[in-house]
């Protein structure tokens, strides 16, 4: 059973980017990850396989533009979908920050010390290319983390979710149920606020066209009910 998704604002992402957290490194890593994953809006298994090809440049009528390529992992085994998402400021400063990944060795989908010596041990081939773009941990870690971010940036206000046992109606912190489906729903429901065009917003979050998901995101935003009831 499904509700109305649940996700930060652009407000509330530029709070959590801003927030200083450079006590703590691996929170601060993690952070990057997560602000990122809100602007490209893949699925966690598809940023987890992200690599430095996956960075090309396309050309736009205002000139170069670097965008991120990949096929969502949900749609090879049917039809494969190529998607493009172009980058922003933002996205690209978070990715010259980790610019010393490209010389790490790529092990699985992560990156760690142990790992890495094996590689070089085993002389597995590494590239440049094939470097991971962050210093990835366990999925379920990475989950753990974004939970401990939005209490550190002070993200704590409470959200109505859909008790998955009881079907009920229950008040939580969204620091409680941030996880990084909840990047995902962040680009998608911020972006469908603005144009509401669901073949536009699928064509950057890898949803197919007629894609029912976004059935779920055609709530009008508080900004917008406001505006009409000030006309009565």
């Amino acid at each position: 059973m499904y509700g109305t998704p649940i996700f930060i604002t652009d407000d509330e992402r530029r709070q959590i980017y801003t927030t200083d957290l450079t006590y703590d490194k691996r929170l601060e890593q993690q952070r990057d990850i997560f602000i990122f994953q809100c602007l490209i809006g893949c699925r966690i298994s598809d940023l987890y396989a992200l690599r430095r090809s996956n960075i090309i440049t396309e050309r736009t009528s205002k000139g170069n533009r670097k965008c991120i390529s990949y096929i969502p992992r949900k749609t090879k085994d049917g039809h494969p979908v190529t998607v493009y998402v172009p980058l922003n400021e933002t996205a690209l400063a978070i990715l010259k920050k980790y610019d010393y990944m490209k010389d790490e060795a790529l092990v699985d989908n992560r990156y760690s010390k142990e790992k890495q010596a094996q590689a070089i041990r085993e002389k597995m081939p590494a590239s440049t290319s094939d470097a991971p773009l962050f210093p990835l941990i366990a999925q379920q870690r990475y989950n753990e983390y974004i939970k401990e971010v939005f209490r550190a940036c002070g993200i704590t206000r409470e959200v109505s979710v859909i008790n998955p046992t009881t079907g009920e109606v229950e008040q939580k912190s969204i620091a409680d149920v941030a996880s990084s489906h909840l990047a995902r729903r962040t680009f998608i429901g911020n972006l469908y606020n603005k144009v509401q065009d669901p073949n536009l917003v699928g064509s950057l979050s890898g949803h197919k066209e007629g894609s029912r998901a976004f059935s779920r995101y055609r709530t009008i935003n508080i900004d917008i009910k406001a505006d009409l009831i000030d006309k009565l």
